[in-house]
Protein backbone atom coordinates (compact mmCIF):
# COMPACT_ATOMS: atom_id res chain seq x y z
CA UNK A 1 0.00 0.00 0.00
CA UNK A 2 2.88 2.41 0.73
CA UNK A 3 4.42 4.50 -2.02
CA UNK A 4 7.83 2.88 -1.40
CA UNK A 5 6.56 -0.67 -1.94
CA UNK A 6 8.41 -2.74 -4.53
CA UNK A 7 5.27 -4.31 -6.08
CA UNK A 8 2.99 -2.10 -8.15
CA UNK A 9 -0.80 -2.78 -8.22
CA UNK A 10 -0.64 -4.39 -11.69
CA UNK A 11 1.84 -6.98 -10.38
CA UNK A 12 -0.10 -7.83 -7.22
CA UNK A 13 -1.82 -11.10 -8.23
CA UNK A 14 1.25 -12.55 -9.93
CA UNK A 15 3.34 -11.69 -6.88
CA UNK A 16 0.86 -13.34 -4.50
CA UNK A 17 0.89 -16.51 -6.60
CA UNK A 18 4.70 -16.52 -6.57
CA UNK A 19 4.68 -16.24 -2.78
CA UNK A 20 2.02 -18.94 -2.25
CA UNK A 21 3.59 -21.50 -4.60
CA UNK A 22 7.22 -20.44 -4.28
CA UNK A 23 10.11 -21.39 -2.02
CA UNK A 24 11.56 -19.10 0.62
CA UNK A 25 15.10 -18.14 -0.24
CA UNK A 26 14.79 -18.62 -4.00
CA UNK A 27 11.40 -17.12 -4.93
CA UNK A 28 10.95 -14.71 -2.04
CA UNK A 29 12.49 -13.44 1.21
CA UNK A 30 10.91 -12.38 4.49
CA UNK A 31 11.92 -8.92 5.65
CA UNK A 32 11.36 -8.16 9.36
CA UNK A 33 10.78 -4.62 10.61
CA UNK A 34 10.95 -3.04 14.04
CA UNK A 35 7.72 -1.67 15.52
CA UNK A 36 7.35 0.82 18.36
CA UNK A 37 5.13 0.60 21.44
CA UNK A 38 3.68 3.74 23.02
CA UNK A 39 2.32 3.66 26.57
CA UNK A 40 0.18 6.45 27.99
CA UNK A 41 0.35 7.17 31.72
CA UNK A 42 -2.39 9.66 32.68
CA UNK A 43 -1.48 12.34 35.23
CA UNK A 44 -4.77 11.78 37.06
CA UNK A 45 -3.86 8.21 37.98
CA UNK A 46 -6.17 6.68 35.39
CA UNK A 47 -5.55 3.41 33.61
CA UNK A 48 -2.53 3.11 31.35
CA UNK A 49 -3.13 2.52 27.64
CA UNK A 50 -0.72 1.03 25.13
CA UNK A 51 -0.50 0.87 21.33
CA UNK A 52 1.77 -0.62 18.68
CA UNK A 53 2.87 1.31 15.57
CA UNK A 54 4.68 0.28 12.40
CA UNK A 55 5.37 3.80 11.11
CA UNK A 56 4.96 6.41 13.82
CA UNK A 57 3.30 7.77 16.91
CA UNK A 58 2.39 11.46 16.70
CA UNK A 59 1.58 13.80 19.56
CA UNK A 60 -0.10 16.75 17.84
CA UNK A 61 -2.14 19.85 18.53
CA UNK A 62 -5.95 19.76 18.44
CA UNK A 63 -6.48 23.50 18.05
CA UNK A 64 -5.60 25.24 14.80
CA UNK A 65 -3.35 28.27 15.15
CA UNK A 66 -1.89 27.22 18.50
CA UNK A 67 1.26 25.35 19.45
CA UNK A 68 1.56 22.74 22.16
CA UNK A 69 4.28 22.33 24.78
CA UNK A 70 5.92 18.94 25.21
CA UNK A 71 8.80 17.93 27.50
CA UNK A 72 11.05 15.25 26.00
CA UNK A 73 13.14 13.16 28.42
CA UNK A 74 15.74 10.66 27.22
CA UNK A 75 17.12 8.05 29.65
CA UNK A 76 15.77 9.96 32.63
CA UNK A 77 17.27 13.32 31.65
CA UNK A 78 15.40 16.28 30.22
CA UNK A 79 16.40 16.82 26.60
CA UNK A 80 14.20 19.70 25.45
CA UNK A 81 10.86 21.38 25.85
CA UNK A 82 9.27 21.62 22.42
CA UNK A 83 6.91 24.39 21.40
CA UNK A 84 5.56 22.95 18.17
CA UNK A 85 2.57 21.69 16.23
CA UNK A 86 3.58 18.22 17.36
CA UNK A 87 6.32 15.63 17.80
CA UNK A 88 6.69 12.45 15.74
CA UNK A 89 8.30 9.30 17.15
CA UNK A 90 8.97 7.11 14.12
CA UNK A 91 10.52 3.76 13.29
CA UNK A 92 12.94 3.38 10.35
CA UNK A 93 9.97 2.10 8.29
CA UNK A 94 8.10 5.29 9.20
CA UNK A 95 11.05 7.49 8.29
CA UNK A 96 9.63 7.73 4.75
CA UNK A 97 6.14 8.63 5.99
CA UNK A 98 5.07 11.64 8.08
CA UNK A 99 8.54 12.09 9.58
CA UNK A 100 10.05 12.69 6.14
CA UNK A 101 7.34 15.28 5.39
CA UNK A 102 8.46 17.11 8.53
CA UNK A 103 12.08 17.17 7.25
CA UNK A 104 13.19 14.05 9.12
CA UNK A 105 15.93 11.77 7.79
CA UNK A 106 15.32 8.78 5.53
CA UNK A 107 16.58 5.70 7.40
CA UNK A 108 17.05 2.22 5.98
CA UNK A 109 14.30 -0.08 7.32
CA UNK A 110 17.00 -2.63 8.20
CA UNK A 111 18.09 -0.39 11.09
CA UNK A 112 16.61 -0.46 14.56
CA UNK A 113 16.14 3.08 15.81
CA UNK A 114 13.70 5.63 17.18
CA UNK A 115 13.44 8.92 15.30
CA UNK A 116 12.16 12.00 17.10
CA UNK A 117 11.07 14.73 14.67
CA UNK A 118 9.36 17.98 15.68
CA UNK A 119 6.51 19.29 13.51
CA UNK A 120 6.80 23.03 12.75
CA UNK A 121 8.75 23.81 15.95
CA UNK A 122 8.68 27.37 17.25
CA UNK A 123 12.21 27.19 18.60
CA UNK A 124 15.81 27.37 17.43
CA UNK A 125 16.40 23.60 17.55
CA UNK A 126 14.38 22.04 14.74
CA UNK A 127 16.35 18.88 13.94
CA UNK A 128 15.43 15.22 14.21
CA UNK A 129 17.13 12.87 16.64
CA UNK A 130 18.04 9.29 15.71
CA UNK A 131 18.27 7.23 18.88
CA UNK A 132 19.16 3.68 19.79
CA UNK A 133 15.83 1.87 20.21
CA UNK A 134 16.71 0.85 23.77
CA UNK A 135 17.00 4.45 24.93
CA UNK A 136 14.09 5.36 27.17
CA UNK A 137 11.98 8.17 25.69
CA UNK A 138 9.21 9.91 27.64
CA UNK A 139 7.15 12.82 26.35
CA UNK A 140 5.01 14.79 28.81
CA UNK A 141 2.38 17.42 28.06
CA UNK A 142 3.35 20.57 29.93
CA UNK A 143 1.02 23.13 28.36
CA UNK A 144 -2.70 23.48 29.02
CA UNK A 145 -3.74 22.94 25.39
CA UNK A 146 -5.09 19.46 24.55
CA UNK A 147 -2.92 17.06 22.55
CA UNK A 148 -4.02 14.23 20.27
CA UNK A 149 -2.19 10.91 19.98
CA UNK A 150 -2.25 9.31 16.52
CA UNK A 151 -0.92 5.81 15.78
CA UNK A 152 -0.03 5.29 12.10
CA UNK A 153 -2.42 8.11 11.17
CA UNK A 154 -5.31 7.01 13.39
CA UNK A 155 -6.31 9.15 16.40
CA UNK A 156 -6.47 6.99 19.52
CA UNK A 157 -6.46 9.33 22.52
CA UNK A 158 -6.52 12.89 23.79
CA UNK A 159 -3.93 14.04 26.33
CA UNK A 160 -4.17 16.67 29.05
CA UNK A 161 -1.53 18.54 31.01
CA UNK A 162 0.81 16.18 32.88
CA UNK A 163 -0.01 13.08 30.82
CA UNK A 164 3.08 11.16 29.70
CA UNK A 165 3.70 8.84 26.75
CA UNK A 166 6.64 6.41 26.91
CA UNK A 167 8.24 4.74 23.88
CA UNK A 168 10.07 1.43 23.45
CA UNK A 169 10.63 -1.21 20.77
CA UNK A 170 7.62 -3.53 20.58
CA UNK A 171 8.10 -7.24 21.22
CA UNK A 172 6.37 -7.98 17.89
CA UNK A 173 7.85 -7.35 14.47
CA UNK A 174 6.19 -6.67 11.13
CA UNK A 175 7.03 -9.06 8.30
CA UNK A 176 7.15 -8.15 4.62
CA UNK A 177 7.35 -10.60 1.74
CA UNK A 178 10.06 -9.57 -0.73
CA UNK A 179 10.07 -11.10 -4.21
CA UNK A 180 13.25 -9.24 -5.13
CA UNK A 181 16.45 -8.65 -3.22
CA UNK A 182 15.78 -5.74 -0.83
CA UNK A 183 17.18 -2.58 -2.45
CA UNK A 184 15.68 0.18 -0.37
CA UNK A 185 17.94 2.89 -1.77
CA UNK A 186 17.00 1.96 -5.36
CA UNK A 187 13.29 2.13 -4.54
CA UNK A 188 13.82 5.60 -3.03
CA UNK A 189 15.79 6.62 -6.13
CA UNK A 190 13.05 5.44 -8.50
CA UNK A 191 10.05 6.81 -6.58
CA UNK A 192 11.59 10.26 -6.09
CA UNK A 193 13.06 10.51 -9.59
CA UNK A 194 16.60 10.98 -8.31
CA UNK A 195 18.11 9.60 -11.53
CA UNK A 196 15.98 11.75 -13.83
CA UNK A 197 17.61 14.44 -15.89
Amino acid sequence: MGYLTEVEPAQCLATLEKWISGTKGSDYEIDSRMMVRATLTPANGGQQMSWRALNEVVLEKQQSGHTIWLDVDINGYEFAQYSADGVIVATPTGSTAYSMSARGPVVSPRHRALLITPVSPHMLFDRSLVLDPEEKVHIRVVGTRPVDVAIDGRRVASLAQGDTVSFAPDSAQAYFVRVKAPKFHQIVRQKFGLGDE
